[in-house]
């Protein structure tokens, strides 16, 4: 369909009335749907159907009218340029209504508007999205404080996810775009609460007791409605928390303990695919890196024999070992290091740093006592391997935290890091710490000694400490010489020795003249 035929029919000059509007817009939408570039020639038509949609939604109109002029308003604000009319207070007061963003103490119950509502928060996370001066309008309107109230209504509403997973959206793109209402999240909405809730909400969360949330084997994979809110939720928690690394009351403590018992228990929960999965234990690692490291004991606690088959120490492991499982399959994938290997990499470092327990258990994961030495540390599939690999990767980040958390998992011992890496990829980070000559790090550690295999005090005199592997005895090329053939060798020697005593002879002469 042409696009003067919608302009004609919003502006009412084709007649029919909202009927026509509604069956005309319909039909734009099916075809316009998957459309993100648009014809610069058009702009302005596409500007004054903006406006014409906007003045039909001001209006009291039907919901199957409102929500196809939502759905057009949603594909012409994929276009910054023809935002400049949307923007406006006028406009986004009206948006905000249909949202229900306006309505402070009303719950949502007719299920009818639920599709005008969605539609609207889609609007405002185009327009957001798009317009720098949308986001200061955002502010002004008190936008944020809107959305967190819309979020607390949805908590006990059937039928909302939708309406959840956009209103989460919004909340992430606001505290992304716009630092003050990121602050204004944080200290005046306590937005770090609200959003744990809606986080929790969408995992379904059961607790047994305190920081410690029920474990069901047999529990079905999350949907998708559920899987997208709880990566909404997540990625706006992880906006609203930065810099959060020092926690300077208790409440503040309890508030993170608690965020990271929920996402101890989301690392151990499924999506409805592999790659929701991926995304949602992605996003997981990522608000994971914001929680003080002292609040981050809660990801292991005492594990009884029903609950799992993964513990050390009497622990419950099962969220570092799927910590261990996404590090590995991030390095296997072979490419994006900084982005999506980093994180989990940093987190586990950091864990091991301060956690003995979860030292002891990675160590045993990825460092496992030395046996078979024969092959160069870098050579094989082990985790290890893998690890060592990225020690000497040309990406100068990833390859700092991957000698990081192997220097850290090795107690920041000199002796020990070289033992299972050898000298010539550990360089690096010796040169940095000012450690080529041996010693430890800065970090206390606990005193308990690293026990060598028979195997590997057997084969350690004739490890080359460079490459870290078993080298053979190289022959002596004396052996297969006669004796006429080591004289002449000798006899070699001794003319180049004599030749090196003249040179150097005339060089002093030469500068004593």
């Amino acid at each position: 369909m042409e696009l003067g035929a919608a302009l004609e029919a919003v502006e009412g000059r084709g007649g029919g009335g909202p009927e026509a509007v509604e069956r005309v817009l319909a039909r734009y939408n099916e075809e316009n749907r998957t459309i993100f570039r648009f014809d610069p020639a058009d702009e302005d038509k596409r500007k004054k159907l903006c406006e014409g949609i906007l003045n039909i939604l001001e209006k009291d109109t039907k919901t199957s009218c409102q929500v196809a002029c939502l759905e057009a308003l949603r594909i012409l604000s994929r276009d910054k340029k023809v935002l400049v009319p949307v923007t406006t207070k006028r406009n986004m007061q009206i948006l905000m209504r249909l949202a229900k963003l306006d309505i402070v103490e009303d719950p949502l119950e007719r299920v009818s508007e639920f599709p005008v509502i969605v539609e609207a928060l889609k609007c405002l996370c185009n327009i957001i999205f798009n317009s720098a001066v949308a986001q200061k309008l955002s502010l002004e309107l008190n936008l944020a404080a809107m959305l967190c109230n819309l979020l607390e209504k949805c908590k006990d509403q059937q039928f909302v996810d939708d309406i959840k997973c956009f209103d989460l959206r919004l909340l992430f793109l606001l505290s992304l775009l716009h630092t003050d209402i990121r602050s204004q999240l944080r200290q005046e909405l306590q937005g770090v609460q609200v959003l744990t809730r809606a986080l929790e909400s969408s995992l379904s969360v059961r607790w047994t007791e305190e920081y410690k949330a029920a474990e069901d084997r047999d529990r079905p994979p999350l949907s998708l409605q559920e899987t997208d809110c709880a990566i909404e939720a997540l990625k706006a928690l992880f906006n609203v928390t930065l810099d959060s690394w020092n926690v300077h009351s208790e409440n503040e403590s309890h508030q993170f303990r608690y965020m990271a018992a929920i996402l101890r228990h989301c690392l151990l929960t499924t999506g409805p695919t592999e790659d929701k999965t991926e995304e949602l234990h992605s996003n997981a690692v990522n608000l994971l890196s914001n929680v003080p490291v002292s609040c981050l004991d809660v990801l292991i606690s005492p594990s009884s024999q029903e609950e799992t088959d993964i513990k050390y120490n009497g622990m419950n492991m099962g969220a570092i070992q799927v910590l261990l499982d996404f590090m590995e399959k991030r390095i296997d994938k072979g490419s994006s290091y900084r982005e999506g290997l980093t994180p989990v990499l940093s987190l586990l470092t950091e864990c091991c740093r301060t956690h003995r327990n979860i030292r002891k258990f990675i160590k045993a994961q990825v460092l496992p006592p030395l046996r078979d030495v024969s092959n160069r540390p870098e050579v094989g599939t082990t985790v290890r391997n893998k690890l060592v690999r990225l020690m000497t990767h040309v990406d100068l980040g990833v390859k700092q935290i991957a000698a990081e958390f192997l220097f850290v998992l090795c107690k920041e011992r000199v002796d020990s890091l070289l033992k299972y890496t050898g000298y010539g990829n550990a360089a690096g980070l010796l040169a940095a710490r000012g450690l080529l000559a041996g010693g430890r790090g800065d970090h206390w550690y606990s005193d308990d000694e690293d026990t060598d295999t028979e195997e590997y005090k057997s084969a350690k005199p004739n490890i080359n400490l460079i490459t870290g592997h078993l080298e053979e005895p190289m022959p002596n090329p004396m052996d297969e010489m006669t004796e006429e053939q080591k004289e002449y060798e000798a006899m070699k020697l001794v003319n180049m020795f004599d030749k090196l005593s003249r040179i150097r002879t005339t060089l002093t002469a030469e500068k004593n003249v």
